[in-house]
């Protein structure tokens, strides 16, 4: 059986796009950058605690895996989290304005006896984002819970002028892998 510890609608609907049986579970995981730690490190770190907690959760369940992600945003080492506030979503999308930063997007799949994971990462360059258009996209509302202050597969698909990559990735579950780690979960270990 099948769990994903993530109550985020966006991986829920990427999973059920690709066909995948499973129940959600609600995780609490502290997402807290350690001093001298890699944005990838981080962002692994944290999918993997949220898988762990998920497994913890199920108690005795010796059949289940646990899948967890983490999705972030990171412009010169800095790792972008979910804004704050109207004024902290802004000065985000100021940041990113005009530059390409990269979504690191990492899923664990975790068992009692197994745990393997997935790393993906994707370039996004905005376009030039003039004080208007802030303010606008911020008044949507969109950007509050969405790493980076913005959402790929809404209104903020407006603010990207490239993606190298995974669409699906930076939306916040990267697809193409983590079906293939579903893939590698059927297949005998050898």
């Amino acid at each position: 059986m099948l769990h994903l510890a993530s109550q985020s609608p966006r991986r829920r609907q990427l999973l059920e796009q690709i066909g995948v049986d499973f129940v959600a579970l609600d995780v609490d995981v502290a997402e807290q950058r350690a001093s001298g730690e890699s944005p990838q490190a981080y962002v692994s770190r944290v999918a993997r605690d949220k898988a762990r907690a998920g497994l913890a959760s199920l108690g005795s369940m010796q059949d289940a895996f646990v899948l967890g992600a983490d999705t972030e945003v990171v412009l010169d080492d800095e790792v972008f989290g979910k804004p704050q506030n109207a004024d902290d979503a802004a000065a985000m999308l100021r940041r990113l304005s005009g530059r390409t930063h990269a979504v690191i997007s990492v899923v664990w799949l975790v068992s009692a006896v197994r745990e393997q994971s997935v790393e993906c990462v994707s370039q996004v360059r905005f376009a030039t984002l003039d004080e208007p258009t802030i303010a606008a996209y911020v008044a949507t509302g969109e950007p509050f819970g969405k790493a980076g202050a913005y959402a790929i597969q809404g209104r903020g698909a407006v603010l990207v002028e490239h993606l190298q990559g995974s669409y699906s990735g930076v939306m916040g579950l990267p697809v193409f892998e983590t079906a293939r780690l579903l893939h590698d979960l059927a297949t005998p270990s050898k």
